[in-house]
């Protein structure tokens, strides 16, 4: 059991051979394939819908946990069946990009194909348990939620992705979806004004998304993934998903302004220094090569890994504001 390694494995993609691949236990493993160091995107969205159900007086700690569960092991299971329905259509061989910046459990030999389906249905169907046994608790609203969930988790990569729709669908599933999903798991309602108010975290998220497509435009042209930065040109992607932080900051202040928050949450803004760097970075072409300054073994990942880091200080300020703003919202009035 290589504890050190499972938190390694949930803050970067470590990078390992097949020998040091052998010697791992059985969680080890399963972190490393389902990319684990990406669930805290998925986490605070469930953190989020968690304070605001708090915050109207309706927390409830079991729901929330298992939720939260369901959600990663959703989660998960689309990074797992990502690798496998683009290995299988052949994106992901001859060292494509997603193979040069993480271990790929197929391309890189550490599993078989019936292997990884293993790993994949097994993680499925724990969330699916989850799913179901939240669906007898709360009723039909659920399902619904569920039946969504379950379409985007199965059909990303194949045809969302491949079509462009696949930020959209992030934007969706991180904020509608994750968020209000909780609350309404929590709460047994659906308010719109929690959706409103997952759209700062979820345009973060769809934030890293297109970082990462545009960071592997040029190999997605060539084997014709039609992401959408494939679909509007590098220079475009890049200014739109600058606006998306800018929007990140901009919903705040209007649901500050409306009254759905309260001036605590400008907390956010304290990211502003994190912004400004990952803006300069966005408004001019990746290198040709490493920076001499730039870590070796985050290369040749360059706009997803700043937006991750401005989004997760985003995030986690977000959390933050809106755990102050319960408190003093629950415990002054």
């Amino acid at each position: 059991m290589n504890v050190k390694l499972w938190f390694q494995a949930l803050r970067v993609i470590p990078r390992i051979s097949r020998e040091e691949w052998r010697s791992l236990d059985i969680v080890s493993r399963w972190l490393v394939i389902t990319r684990s160091a990406v669930f805290v995107m998925t986490f605070l969205s469930s953190a989020i819908g968690g304070i605001l159900a708090w915050k109207d007086g309706q927390f409830d700690w079991l729901l929330w946990f298992l939720t939260t569960i369901g959600l990663i092991m959703a989660h998960a299971s689309n990074n797992i069946l990502n690798d496998i329905t683009d290995y299988f259509k052949g994106v992901d061989r001859n060292n494509y990009f997603r193979a040069q910046y993480g271990p790929h459990p197929l391309e890189h030999g550490f599993l078989s194909l019936k292997q990884l389906t293993a790993y994949f249905l097994i993680t499925l169907l724990i969330g699916i348990l989850i799913g179901v046994f939240l669906i007898y608790v709360r009723g039909e609203g659920i399902l619904w939620l569920f039946i969504a969930g379950l379409f985007f988790l199965l059909f990303y990569t194949y045809p969302l992705k491949y079509f462009g729709l696949g930020e959209l669908a992030v934007l969706i599933v991180w904020g509608p979806l994750m968020v209000g999903g909780t609350y309404y798991v929590i709460t047994g309602q659906w308010k719109w004004e929690v959706v409103i108010a997952s759209l700062p975290y979820a345009l973060g998220v769809t934030s890293v998304l297109f970082g990462k497509h545009i960071d592997k435009i040029e190999a997605d042209k060539t084997k014709g993934v039609n992401t959408f930065p494939v679909l509007v040109g590098e220079r475009l992607a890049r200014w739109i998903t600058i606006a998306l932080f800018s929007l990140q900051y901009l919903t705040v202040v209007y649901l500050v302004i409306i009254g759905f928050f309260t001036p605590i949450m400008l907390i956010v803004f304290l990211a502003i220094k994190d912004f400004i760097t990952t803006v300069r970075i966005f408004a001019k072409s990746k290198p040709k090569e490493r920076p001499e300054d730039y870590p070796s073994d985050a290369w040749p990942l360059w706009f997803v890994a700043y937006a991750f880091l401005h989004n997760r200080k985003f995030g986690i300020l977000f959390i933050i504001g809106l755990l102050l703003e319960t408190i003093v919202t629950r415990f002054t009035v």
